[in-house]
């Protein structure tokens, strides 16, 4: 009777982690499709930009130019939804002065294709090329903007290039990381398919990084946060916000705000 009851356990435990490592894309993605609004909704200018990426994807972004611009934000994401969610955050910077290049990865909102950890920097690398390329800005007039997996993504891209600035809000140290601390009782480490390993990449990123996030994110420890900044080459700035970790920035209200606006008037216009 026992050795019958281990065997069911190992099975059923076995067809857990096989479900867990193959169904790792559709718990890692929340692709939205449906645009609900755009900037015009919220009194904003903008210009539907379409972006095509080296392995001839095609991705939706908006530009949305700011009044007496003070630098230029490229915008990463989380991991849900799509670009039409993010107005709140878009309002903010505009009132902060910075013009903002928003984009959807593949298969979010009107982009093509399947989500992937490649396909994501890919996406980011095309929205940095039209910045530079086409709006001709300079790489210290940009501030690589990530949240969530968009500090991931906005990482990698910080390595590559060297940009004016790195923000990274409510992000991650790597999946792995991240996994194991949320499933402890899967060996989440090792069936990962992903890394997002922004804590191998922060300390040889050359540029000011201010790292934002709550003691209350429900979804990435305020540890890796921490441990981010630590790890952040410098020179560095930790914003330490309140609630959740979708609607921190929201409920923190003005302490969010002034402390954006610190770091951009400490290093820009």
């Amino acid at each position: 009777m026992f050795f019958d009851v281990v065997l069911a356990f190992l099975i059923f435990y076995t067809g857990m982690l096989l479900l867990v490592y193959f169904l790792q894309d559709r718990l890692l993605y929340f692709p939205f499709k449906e645009i609900d609004a755009n900037p015009a909704a919220i009194q904003l200018p903008f210009e539907d930009v379409r972006l095509a990426t080296s392995d001839s994807t095609t991705i939706s972004a908006w530009w949305i130019p700011a009044h007496n611009e003070r630098a230029v934000l490229l915008f990463c994401h989380g991991n849900a939804g799509n670009i039409s969610h993010r107005l709140d955050s878009l309002q903010i910077f505009n009132r902060l002065g910075l013009s903002v290049l928003i984009f959807d990865y593949r298969g979010y909102g009107a982009s093509t294709g399947l989500p992937s950890e490649n396909g994501t920097y890919l996406d980011a690398e095309a929205a940095w090329r039209y910045l530079v390329e086409v709006q001709k800005k300079q790489p210290e007039e940009i501030i690589l903007f990530g949240e969530s997996l968009g500090g991931a993504v906005a990482a990698e891209i910080a390595l590559r290039h060297r940009p004016g600035g790195l923000i990274l809000m409510s992000s991650f140290t790597s999946i792995p990381e991240l996994a194991g601390m949320l499933y402890p009782f899967l060996p989440a480490r090792w069936l990962s398919k992903f890394c997002y390993a922004t804590i191998d990449k922060i300390g040889s990123i050359a540029a000011p990084t201010l790292i934002i996030h709550s003691p209350d994110d429900e979804i990435v420890p305020y540890a890796q946060g921490r441990a981010l900044y630590e790890k952040a080459a410098g020179p560095k700035e930790f914003l330490q916000i309140k609630g959740g970790h979708n609607e921190g920035f929201l409920v923190s209200g003005e302490l969010y705000v002034q402390g954006l606006n610190h770091f951009i008037s400490k290093h820009w216009k």
